[in-house]
Formats: structure tokens, sequence, C-alpha cells
């Protein structure tokens, strides 16, 4: 989805201008923010003197976000933090992929030619989970997880773990891990926002206009108030675009095939392409889906 939200954005938003991909990464983009939401996650206080350096990974041409976040702490620590609505196994195996393109971005690769050790910030991984699905309050994933048995491969009744990584998994719902939501004001006004997004959807047909009242009512409630308020109509423009590229997925899914999320992010794309805009898009879609519903 990230790759055709950027680019639906861009669309109706201007082409010369850099977007996030997402709301939450637009929201966390920031260097300040990023601590209240790393000393919330660690119980912990991270004092101003300690510094937050962003090095988000992004495609250069077409000005996207390749990760969501990612930052280091005093570079002494470097935290990738990835937000997501679905579940999706293979996170540990893309954190890695990750990490690796980070530590080229913050290491000077000369040194690592050299004899003597190269220091580097310690790696840790989060994952912020709000899908509808139920989900515990903590969880973890680990990359060795995914390694294929080796059988008869070897004689070795245990095999050490040559490469392990770890990502913690928090549900960051409403309902779900209060002390860390009440410990960070953007984390808790992002999870109410999404909360009250889904609120407004599940009663108003047109999603534009839902989003909309969500975003009036949050602004009304002080919920994440000077941030809607200063990014007002980006923020719409992203949650049309989601949202589109969601429902797209949707669509593919029900046809059974097994690369239908891939399936569902061409469709978008290949409106976007034809020129139209995010409204515009959530209309083919909703008429793709309904031919589809009466075709069974």
């Amino acid at each position: 989805m990230k790759n055709l939200v950027l680019l639906m954005s861009g669309v109706s938003m201007g082409a010369n201008r850099e977007y996030k991909n997402s709301v939450f990464s637009l929201l966390f983009n920031d260097s300040d923010v990023l601590r209240s939401l790393y000393s919330a996650l660690e119980g912990v206080t991270l004092p101003p003197n300690v510094s937050i350096d962003i090095n988000t990974l992004s495609d250069v041409i077409f000005k996207d976000q390749i990760n969501d976040l990612s930052f280091t702490v005093d570079n002494r620590l470097v935290v990738l933090i990835e937000h997501q609505s679905t579940i999706n196994e293979n996170m540990p195996l893309r954190l890695l992929l990750y990490i690796a393109r980070v530590y080229e971005k913050i290491i000077d690769r000369k040194k690592i030619y050299a004899k003597d050790l190269v220091s580097i910030p310690w790696p840790e991984f989060i994952v912020l989970y709000n899908g509808t699905d139920p989900y515990p309050d903590q969880a973890t994933l680990k990359l060795s997880n995914a390694f294929k048995k080796l059988g008869d491969l070897t004689d070795k009744t245990e095999m050490p773990v040559g490469l392990e990584l770890v990502a913690r998994v928090y549900n960051i719902n409403t309902g779900h891990n209060e002390t860390i939501l009440e410990r960070s004001e953007e984390l808790n006004g992002y999870s109410a926002f999404v909360e009250k997004v889904r609120e407004y959807t599940k009663t108003i047909p047109d999603n534009k206009r839902a989003f909309r009242e969500a975003i009036n009512y949050c602004i009304e409630h002080n919920i994440l108030r000077q941030f809607l308020e200063e990014n007002a109509s980006e923020v719409l423009n992203m949650l049309l675009t989601e949202w589109s590229t969601e429902e797209a997925m949707e669509v593919s899914r029900e046809e059974g095939r097994e690369e239908g999320r891939e399936e569902g992010k061409s469709i978008v794309l290949e409106l976007v392409k034809q020129g139209y805009t995010a409204g515009q898009i959530e209309e083919k879609l909703a008429q793709t889906k309904a031919t589809k519903t009466a075709g069974k």
C-alpha cells in the first residue's frame, strides 16, 4: 500500500512536494514526538539533551518512504518502528532488510574494511498494531520462525541459530496497553483518531464526508488538535488513498488469488496513471466491488 498511497497523494496534491505515506508516519516524523513515543514504549524518560536523529529510508525517485519509522537515540541505539493494521508474519524478514540499509546509511562504509572494530548502534524492532482482528496486548515475531527445516541435511540434533531478529508487537487499539498510551499523547491521540475514523465510516457511506467528520470531531475534542488543524487537507487525502487501496485489496482477495495484495495495488496504480483523483478512484473501486458481488 505504501508506494500507492504516496503516488496518489502526489496526483491530487502536487508532484513537487515530498509526502509521507500515511497519517501515522506524518504524525511521528518529528524528533520530539519520537522521544515521547519511545519513552512511552520503554517506560523511561529520555531527557531533551539525548539526541533523536531520524533516518527513515526513502525512495529517491518516487519520494516515498520504504519503512515507516527509523531513528537513532544518542547514536547508541537504532530503532525501527512499523505500523500494521494486519499482522504480517514476514515482518522480521522485512525488518532485517530495512536494518541492513539503515546501517549502510549511518555508517561510513570505508571503515568496515579496516581491521578495527566498527561500533554500531544497538538495534531495536517494534511493530505497532491497530487492526480490527483480535490480537493480544503484546507479542513477539521472530525471524527464526521462517527458517526451513534442515531434516537429513545435518546429523546435529540441534543447530544453533546463526541469525535472529526479534520484533516486539504492541496492540495500540483503545483498551489495550493503556499504560503505554497514557504516556504518549500522540500515540493515545492516534489510537483515538483511528477509532473515530472507523466509527464514522460505519455510519456514513461517503468516505470523504466520514473522514471530514472524524477530523472535525477530533479537533473539537482536543484529539491531535494541533496536528489535525495544521495538516487537515493532507490527512484527508491520505485517509482517502489508504482506504481506497484497502478496498482494492479486498476486491482482489475476494477473487481468491494468493497475490491479492499486489493485485490491489495494481488496480489503484493503473487508475492513478489514468489521472483519476482519490475520490474518483474510490467510486471506481466501489463499482468494481459491486459488480463482482453481483456476479457471484
